[in-house]
This record gives structure tokens, C-alpha cells and sequence, in this order.
């Protein structure tokens, strides 16, 4: 750990303690007074200033002001002074000083700036004040412009007004003007106005231009013209000799769109390319989108290979729209189709090609095909960019291929591809999700090197990789970082936190965040509560758990089924079996097909209440389960089918397929499996799927060693995992002393961690219990130590007695292992295993919990 990282004890306090905001520190009350007694004589000499000043102009502070350099000296600062101008403020006297110094193609820059802003009624008042003056009466290029500015805001009366304005102030009225006003009355939807003015223009022998047709067409389409009356227009154009233009051909292929006109689509697309007018973009967009409403995506290749044909070859973002509309309806046959297609015209695909087809793949969980197109890419000298390479690190990470995410982004480096936070984000998030610190460590330092502040969303990813090794000090350095840099955590960021000591049971640790939030008025979510009675049932505290079920309906959040899995597990902790059963019942009523956690769970309480025919009927339920093929492989692997290793690859692929959800739901599975199998009888399973979950990176912090001490952490496991654990564990320390190696000093067992280590009720945690009473089983030596609650230890001498049977000796060429790991005979029903496979955690079940089974608790409003 690093210098930075301090003790967890001591940094989490701090970090849960708000401190105030500088916006909201005390005012000073010695200056508060001195101000209260200077007041009256301050606002006397305001009033004489005022009085002496009345002819100066006052301006304020500019609210926004306009950048440097955009325009001339003098424009920029008139627009600063009419941006700072009061309400009443007279813009007569701001303009003295520019009399004569600018000119009416300065104006127009003025009014463009208001216009850009918004600023419509400043705009006005300068426009009025130009029509009293002679040398800035403004030209027909201005009343266009200023029509334009209240046709935007819907002033259609105040534009209207301005229009006939013109012939009182004598300015001329030409094509500039009536487009302006035909362009007011037509972006507000009143098509029949913009019609009578194209034909008063006409009435007063005031040709229209292209610009006037388009726009007077665009009205129309988007006022719901008629088709007819569109091409009306469109051919009226023609016969005046005014060309239509791309933005013509786009605006009517726009309206088929809108209308689903297929054959007007095409024939309008067929004029434009016998016209000579190339499409572009947004002219191939909507002929997609036409045919894609008319579920006729084919067309548009038809008419890309008529293109094709006559020698006119499409453009790459023709292919690359159409491709783009099958990737979103999922057709990847179709989209390949596509893509060979245009590898077959010559148009060689460009990286917006392939990051299409690349997110296409991945989407459907074709990672294969994703690397051999990323691969086929490459050869085809197709430089990839950082747009491409973050849809690789999203595909792969959601795909749980979290080191190959890793590789992607040294690949990046190397090819000297500038990742953006963009990349950044979705590196860490993978990390986070597969718990990779080392590496999420790793790309925040480059951040740092590249002098980039890390989002919220980075260091959330980083917290999490943290949290899912954990490593529970490092993720609190890290969320301190994130508050010194001023990078604000968002509910995200809280929730990553309460789920990594959810998963160990640091429940006290869980209470001071939820505190800092109420503190900083984050208001908690579902998963943050999901989290909290996660955290209290891993501690034991089950009536807590519950009392935060029945607290989501007041915070109004609806539980979803990791809820009601998290309230399951906590009575399948406590041995109630009854309201076990009903909450399992309840998830079915829903809808809800029962998770094989849950299944699990429900076999574990079974066991331990010794219902046999039960835990039987619910194998062959999930053995028989038509909908899952992940519930009939666990169902027959507890049951002993797959054992030969040649079957046992069956459950490796199910645990491969699983390990794409990532770290985090990776502990909540092994955990039901193992408590299961352990509590079923089936201890050398339970060591297989045990070794099976850290070979995946499941459980980092479970095995630790050194010349002084051998440690097995079991904190966030369940009591059937962690007696697991342990067996192994104490098995492997005897293996030692069987190769004639030296014990270590120390042996460990780690059962809490966090806060509660310093507590003695620490020893009444559900997996404290059991590895307490396993432990003592094999040797009184085991003992919790004076300075730590959490720890479970015995000392070398203690070990070797405890590994030396009477009548053996460590030359003897076998040495049975301390603990037996087999399997017991299956209990079919109405037969019981033996009770000596159970006896060890047995003993930490429903009849030692401290649990009320009181029906209040029973939250059923889900």
C-alpha cells in the first residue's frame, strides 16, 4: 500500500464527515455590524452621486460577453455595451460614440450576435433606433435579418409589421425580404401564408429564387401539404428555370419519410442522380429510414447496386447509413450482406465501417467474429480510431474479457491513438467490473501523466476494482482523491462503495456513508438499499436486513429480483425455513424465474433443516428446468453427474459463461453453490467448485502467505464457503509438514474485517461462528486473539501438534489429511446423510441466531 493509503480507520471518519462548502461559510458578524451602521451614510452618498451623475450613462456588468477576436474592435465593444444595458438603459447615448464609425455590414454582425443569443427584444430596440437615424437607416439586408429574429421566437405579428414597414421607410422589397417573411410564417407552421406571399412576390413581378422555393417546400412538407401540392411546387420551380438542389431532393426525400411513401422515395432519389445533384448523408438517411418504416431495407441496396452499375459509385456513407439501420434492427446477416457489397463495388470501408459491424458482433455476443473483423481491419489498411477502439473495450467488457479490454488499450498506445475520457471510462469500468486494480491503478496514473482530471464516472471504476479485491483502504484513498481533485461522486460512486463492504459485511461502514449522503442530500436508490441489507445480513444483523426491506416502500423504490434474492438469502441465513419458502414462493408469483442463487439458497436451508424430500423434489425441478440450461447443469453437478473430468467441462463452460457478469455477482454465486454443497454433504465438490471460483479471480484475498504467516480469508464468504476454504487451507499446512517444510509462524484465520474487528460480538457473525466451530473441532489451540476480533489464529508449536497423530510420524509415506473431503452418499428421500458431515456447521444455524420471527417483518408488499 501506498504512503497515501492511510489506516482505513482513520481515513473513514474524515471522509464521512462533510465539511462545509466555501459558498456556504458564516458571514463575518464584525463586518456585518461595521455594514449595518454605514448603510444610511452609504446610500446618502449614492443619492448624491446619482444626483450629480444623472446624464452619465451606467452601465453593468455584461452577462454574457462576446469572444475576442470573432469581430472588429468596435463591434465587439458595442455589443458588450448593449449586452450590460438596463431594461430602460438608453441605447441612444451608448451609441454616441460610434456615430459615423461603423457601418450597416456592422450592424448586421450586432444583430447576428443578439441573434444567436436569443436576444430579441435588444435586437428590436436597436433596430427602432436605427429607423429614427439617417446615417444607420437601415437597408433591406437588416430587415431581413431582424425578420428573421421574430420569426425564430414566433413573433409573426412584430415580423409581419416590420415587412410592411419597408414601403413607409421607402426601402425596397425584393426575394432578400419575402424569403425572410415566406421563412417566419413557414418555421411556425402557417404553410398557407407563406403560399399567398410566394404569390404576392410573384403579383409584384418579384421573382423567387432557390432559396425561396426550399424554403417555401419545407414549410409546406413539414405544415402536412399534400404530396401533390409539394411536387406542384417542385415542378413550378423547374418550369421558372430554377434548378432544384440538394437541400430541395433532401426536403422532399424527408416528407417520404414522414409519410412512408416508398415509390415517391425512390422516384425522387432516381431524379436527383439523373439531375446530377449528389447525395449526401443526410439524403441517404432519410431514403433509409423510408424503407426501414416500410420494413424494406433491401430496396436501398437495389438502389445503391443501380448506382453501382451506371458507374456512379455511392459515396462510403451511403453504405455505412444502411449498415448503421440494420445493426439497429440486429440483422447481421443482412448488414454483411452490406459490407461485401460495397467491398465488391471498390469502396474500400473506412473505420466508421467497421466500428458499426465491430458493435454489431459484440452486441450479440460474437466475440469471435469481432476479433477476426478487428483483425481483417488491420490488414486492410484501415487505421482504427478511438471511437473503434472504445466499442472494442465496451463489446469485450460487457463480454466479461476483461484483460484482453487491458491489451486493447496498450494496443491503443502503441499505435499512437489518443484515447478520450470516453476510452478512459470504459477501461476502468472493466476493471472495476473484473476486479483488475492493479491495472484500473495503472490507467489512472497515465491519466495523470497526461495531466487529465479523471471523470466521476473513472473513479467510480477504479473504487469498484478496489472493492471486488477487497482491498477496502485503497477504495477509500481513492473516493478521497476523487473529492480533492474536485471530482463530485455521484449516487454511482456511493453505491460501488456500500456494495464492496456489503459483500464483506462491514455494515457499520455501510451506516456512515448512508449518513454522509443524508448529510450531502444524495438521496439513496434501490441498489444502494440492496446493498445495505446485503451488508446487514453478511454481519448477521437479520432483523436490520429486513427493517430496510420494509424501508424501500417508504423511500419508494421498487424492490427488483436482486431485492428479493438479498431478502431470500437473509432467511436462508437465519434457517427459516418457512419464510424462506415464501419468499421463494412470492419470486414465482411474480413472474420471476427463481436465479440459481436462489435455487441454491433454498437447498442450503433444506439441508440444514434436514428436509430431504424437499431439497430432492427442487434438484429435479432444476435438473428438469426447460429454461435455463445453467439450472439443469448445477442441478446435476450437486448431484454428483458431471464428477469424470471429461463431463466436469460442462460446468466449466457454465462458469466461464457466468464470469462475463463479472466479480461482483461472481462471490454471490459461488457463495449460494458452495453453501449448498457443503450444507448437502458434498464436501470435495465444494473444494472443486472452491478452486474452479479463484481460479476465475473470484475471492483475490482468500489465500495469503509468507515465512511468517499463512492467512485464509473468509470474511466475505458464507458459512459453506468458508468451511470450504478452511479444510482446504488447513489441509495444504499439513501438506508442509508432510514435504518436511517449515510451518509458518502464524496461522490465521480472517472471519470480519472493517470496524468490527475491535468488537467481541464480532464472534456471533454467522461465518465467525462457523469457522469458530470448525476450527476448535480440530484444535482448542485456535483462538481469537486479545488484539484483533476478527482474527482467528493458532501459533507454530500449537500447528504441529495439531497436524502430529499418536502412532504416526511425518516419515510415514501417507498421512490421512486432517479433513476428510468427500462426498456423502446423496440424500435421496427419506434418507438422512450422516450427521457427522453436517455437525460442523449445523452448529451455526437457525437455533443459535438471535432472529425474531415475527410476521411484521415480513415485508410482502413487493
Amino acid at each position: 500500500m501506498t504512503k497515501l493509503a492511510l489506516s482505513y480507520h482513520q481515513i473513514l471518519p474524515h471522509i464521512l464527515t462533510p465539511t462545509p462548502s466555501p459558498s456556504y461559510l458564516p458571514f463575518p458578524c464584525k463586518l456585518h455590524r461595521r455594514l449595518h451602521h454605514q448603510l444610511p451614510l452609504l446610500r446618502r452618498s449614492l443619492s448624491l452621486v446619482s444626483k450629480a451623475k444623472s446624464r452619465e450613462l451606467i452601465l453593468g456588468n455584461p452577462s454574457v460577453t462576446v469572444e475576442k477576436g470573432k469581430y472588429s474592435y468596435d463591434v465587439e465593444t458595442l455589443i458588450n455595451k448593449l449586452s450590460s444595458l438596463p431594461p430602460r438603459g438608453s441605447i441612444a447615448r451608448c451609441l454616441d460614440s460610434f456615430k459615423n464609425k461603423l457601418s450597416l455590414s456592422d450592424f448586421s454582425h450586432v444583430f447576428k450576435e443578439f441573434a444567436h443569443r436569443g436576444d430579441w427584444q435588444r435586437s428590436l430596440r436597436l433596430f427602432k433606433y436605427m429607423q429614427r437615424q439617417i446615417w444607420c437607416k437601415p437597408n433591406e439586408h437588416i430587415y431581413s435579418i431582424i425578420i428573421g429574429i421574430l420569426g425564430r421566437e414566433g413573433l409573426l405579428d412584430k415580423s409581419a409589421e416590420i415587412f410592411d414597414e419597408m414601403v413607409t421607410q421607402s426601402v425596397p422589397r425584393t426575394v432578400l425580404s419575402y424569403t425572410a417573411i415566406i421563412n417566419a410564417y413557414g418555421r411556425n407552421g402557417q404553410y398557407e401564408v407563406a403560399l399567398e406571399l410566394l404569390e404576392g412576390m410573384k403579383r409584384e413581378r418579384i421573382l423567387p429564387n432557390i432559396l425561396t422555393y426550399n424554403t417555401v417546400i419545407n414549410s409546406c412538407a413539414r405544415g402536412g401539404y399534400s404530396w401533390e401540392g409539394l411536387l406542384s411546387l417542385f415542378g413550378e420551380m423547374r418550369h421558372e428555370g430554377i434548378q432544384p438542389d440538394l437541400v430541395t431532393y433532401n426536403t422532399l426525400l424527408s416528407a417520404c419519410s414522414n409519410r412512408e411513401l416508398g415509390d415517391e422515395a425512390e422516384m425522387v432519389f432516381r431524379t436527383m442522380n439523373e439531375s446530377g445533384v449528389l447525395p449526401d448523408i443526410t439524403t441517404y438517411s432519410y431514403l433509409v429510414e423510408t424503407f426501414q418504416k416500410l420494413r424494406k431495407l433491401e430496396k436501398v441496396s437495389e438502389l445503391l447496386r443501380e448506382m453501382e452499375a451506371e458507374g456512379n459509385l455511392p459515396e462510403i456513407m451511403s453504405y455505412n447509413v444502411l449498415l448503421e439501420a440494420y445493426a439497429h434492427s440486429g440483422k447481421i446477416k443482412e448488414a454483411m450482406g452490406v459490407f461485401r457489397q460495397m467491398q465488391a463495388a471498390g469502396c474500400m470501408p473506412n473505420a466508421g465501417t467497421y466500428s458499426i459491424l465491430l458493435n454489431l458482433f459484440g452486441k450479440h455476443g460474437r466475440y469471435d467474429e469481432v476479433r477476426e473483423l478487428f483483425l481483417e481491419m488491420k490488414v486492410s489498411n484501415t487505421e482504427p480510431d478511438a471511437d473503434t477502439y472504445n466499442i472494442l473495450i465496451e463489446v469485450f467488457g460487457e463480454g466479461g474479457y476483461f484483460k484482453e479490454v487491458v491489451t486493447l488499450f496498450h494496443d491503443m498506445v502503441e499505435e499512437n491513438i489518443e484515447p478520450n475520457m470516453e476510452t478512459y471510462e470504459g477501461l476502468i469500468y472493466a476493471c472495476g467490473k473484473g476486479g483488475l486494480h492493479e491495472d484500473a491503478k495503472r490507467i489512472l496514473l497515465h491519466m495523470n501523466e497526461k495531466e487529465l482530471v479523471p471523470s466521476a464516472k473513472a473513479y467510480t471504476g477504479v473504487i469498484e476494482a478496489y472493492g471486488q479485491a477487497a482491498l477496502y483502504e485503497e477504495a477509500l484513498v481513492a473516493f478521497n482523491t476523487m473529492n480533492e481533485v474536485g471530482s463530485v461522486p455521484t449516487i454511482e460512486t456511493y453505491n460501488s462503495l456500500i456494495h464492496s463492504f456489503a459483500k464483506g459485511g462491514l455494515y457499520k461502514e455501510n451506516e456512515a456513508i448512508l449518513s454522509r449522503m443524508g448529510d450531502l442530500g444524495v438521496p439513496r436508490n434501490r441498489d444502494s438499499l440492496n446493498g445495505v441489507i446485503e451488508a446487514y445480513r453478511q454481519g448477521g444483523q437479520f432483523e436490520e436486513a429486513i427493517k430496510a426491506y420494509v424501508d424501500m416502500e417508504r423511500v419508494r423504490c421498487d424492490p427488483d429480483e436482486f431485492t428479493l434474492e438479498a431478502v431470500l438469502s437473509v432467511y436462508c441465513f437465519a434457517g427459516l425455513v418457512d419464510e424462506s419458502e415464501e419468499q421463494f414462493k412470492q419470486i414465482k408469483e411474480l413472474g420471476i424465474q427463481p436465479s440459481i442463487m436462489c435455487c441454491c439458497m433454498m437447498l442450503a436451508v433444506y439441508a440444514k433443516t434436514e428436509r430431504w424430500d424437499k431439497a430432492n423434489e427442487l434438484l429435479n425441478e432444476m435438473h428438469t428446468n426447460r429454461l435455463s440450461n445453467i439450472h439443469q447443469v448445477i442441478g446435476q453437478m450437486i448431484k454428483g453427474d458431471f464428477d469424470d473430468d471429461s463431463n466436469w467441462q460442462m460446468v466449466e463452460y457454465v462458469f466461464d459463461k457466468l464470469g462475463s457478469e463479472g466479480c461482483g455477482f461472481g462471490i454471490r454465486f459461488y457463495n449460494t453453490i458452495l453453501e449448498a454443497l457443503w450444507c448437502l454433504g458434498q464436501k470435495e465438490r465444494a473444494a472443486r467448485v472452491l478452486h474452479e471460483a479463484t481460479k476465475r479471480g473470484i475471492y483475490p484475498e482468500l489465500y495469503r502467505k509468507n515465512k511468517l504467516i499463512w492467512s485464509v480469508d473468509v470474511h466475505r464468504m458464507w458459512p459453506g464457503g468458508a468451511c470450504t476454504a478452511i479444510s482446504v487451507w488447513l489441509n495444504n499446512l499439513q501438506e508442509l509438514l508432510i514435504n518436511r517444510e517449515d510451518l509458518p509462524q502464524l496461522a490465521t484465520a480472517v472471519v470480519v474485517r472493517g470496524q468490527m474487528e475491535k468488537s467481541s460480538i464480532t464472534r456471533d457473525f454467522p461465518v465467525a461462528k462457523a469457522a469458530y466451530s470448525l476450527l476448535k473441532d480440530v484444535s482448542s489451540s485456535f483462538c481469537y486473539p486479545g488484539w484483533n476480533k476478527g482474527r482467528i489464529i493458532c501459533q507454530k508449536a500449537q500447528l504441529k501438534r495439531v497436524f502430529s497423530k499418536p502412532g504416526q510420524s511425518s516419515e510415514d509415506s501417507e498421512i490421512d489429511n486432517i479433513f476428510s473431503l468427500s462426498n456423502s452418499p446423496f440424500p435421496f428421500s427419506g434418507t438422512r446423510p450422516p450427521l457427522n458431515d453436517l455437525k460442523q456447521h449445523n452448529s451455526s444455524d437457525a437455533t443459535d441466531f438471535s432472529f425474531k420471527s415475527n410476521t411484521e417483518l415480513m415485508a410482502s408488499g413487493v
